[in-house]
């Protein structure tokens, strides 16, 4: 499938081929266990710094504590008087209440059972964890749970560097592990066959099993279906900056330098079963004239990129979680 020119003057929509779902050709073939399992292997190699995503920055707000378990840790997070971000243990040194049930107060936690201030400067019994607001993002550093040669910031994939970008985050949990929700990730194959809704004529062009010049990435041509038989085609870019991120980069066509991060989280374990939290970053832009104004119009068109990110995910954390039961039950083909 042809990617057609970003040409700023040129409709980017396209009629798409009346193939049926039930006639486009298989792709089991091209989706070789041994490369998406290559590629997973290459990616979870890969240092973190003990970094993880812990929100939207735009959850974390100044006049409200946020609360959240990663990697089985508690974590509450808040901001200062001058927006800055700060993490912490979750439960008060005192008597152990939830800080994420606390108030924010110039610039300080404090907890509603008695009235305990805590600052980024600590508490007997209670550090404040390194953390990190790239923008679009909070992190958090654990390095008792990462296990790794701490890193002073989080391994960030490339964003965007025009002034104008529309950005959306959406966050949903499946009962799984960081690693089968990047494995999802790591095969663009399905897109067609479970995604008819959102993915037309979808087509791996190069794999780390071809000769490429960067092994480590996964290139698919693919159109984006709008309504009905009309799409807008582009070639994206599938690459793996740390171990817990996949990111999706627009290359060619409309929406060029466009960036989906998907990044998966380790919540915990509840009932012998781990949680995953998939938060995915969606950073767009465009040349065209007429994207200043979609970017203006963000709080409404913030909502309809989330639904779609939710749609997609929806369905394949469902796969991901039964990629998980199969793999710890010995049931895992191959």
């Amino acid at each position: 499938m042809p990617v057609p020119g970003p040409g700023p003057r040129r409709s980017p929509l396209r009629r798409l081929p009346a193939t049926p779902w039930n006639r486009q050709g298989p792709t089991w073939r091209e989706a070789a266990p041994a490369v998406i399992g290559a590629a997973l292997k290459r990616a979870l190699a890969r240092p973190s710094g003990n970094w993880y995503v812990l929100a939207a920055s735009s959850q974390v707000r100044r006049d409200r504590a946020f609360g959240r378990v990663v990697a089985g840790t508690e974590i509450v997070a808040w901001r200062d008087t001058e927006g800055r971000l700060h993490a912490a243990p979750g439960a008060c040194p005192h008597l152990g209440a939830p800080l994420c049930r606390g108030a924010v107060d110039a610039g300080r936690l404090v907890c509603r059972w008695h009235g305990l201030a805590l600052g980024p400067e600590g508490f007997p019994g209670w550090h404040p964890f390194p953390s990190f607001d790239d923008g679009t993002l909070a992190w958090v550093r654990l390095d008792r749970a990462g296990g790794e040669e701490p890193l002073p910031r989080p391994v960030l994939p490339e964003r965007p560097s025009s002034a104008t970008t529309l950005t959306a985050v959406e966050s949903l949990a499946g009962r799984c592990e960081p690693e089968d929700v990047v494995a999802n990730r790591l095969d663009p194959w399905h897109g067609s066959w479970l995604h008819p809704y959102s993915f037309v004529g979808l087509r791996v062009t190069e794999t780390a099993a071809g000769s490429v010049p960067d092994p480590d990435r996964m290139v698919v041509e693919v159109a984006f279906r709008v309504a009905g038989r009309w799409g807008v085609p582009v070639q994206a870019a599938f690459s793996c900056p740390e171990p817990r991120t996949v990111a999706m980069h627009i290359i060619e066509g409309e929406g060029k330098g466009s960036v989906v991060e998907t990044h998966a989280t380790p919540l915990g374990v509840r009932d012998g079963v781990p949680a995953t939290a998939v938060i995915e970053a969606t950073t767009a832009t465009s040349e065209r004239a007429g994207f200043a104004l979609a970017a203006r119009l963000a709080p409404l068109l913030r909502p309809v990129m989330r639904a779609a990110a939710r749609r997609l995910w929806r369905d394949d954390l469902a796969y991901a979680e039964r990629r998980y039961a199969l793999r710890t039950s010995g049931g895992w083909p191959g």
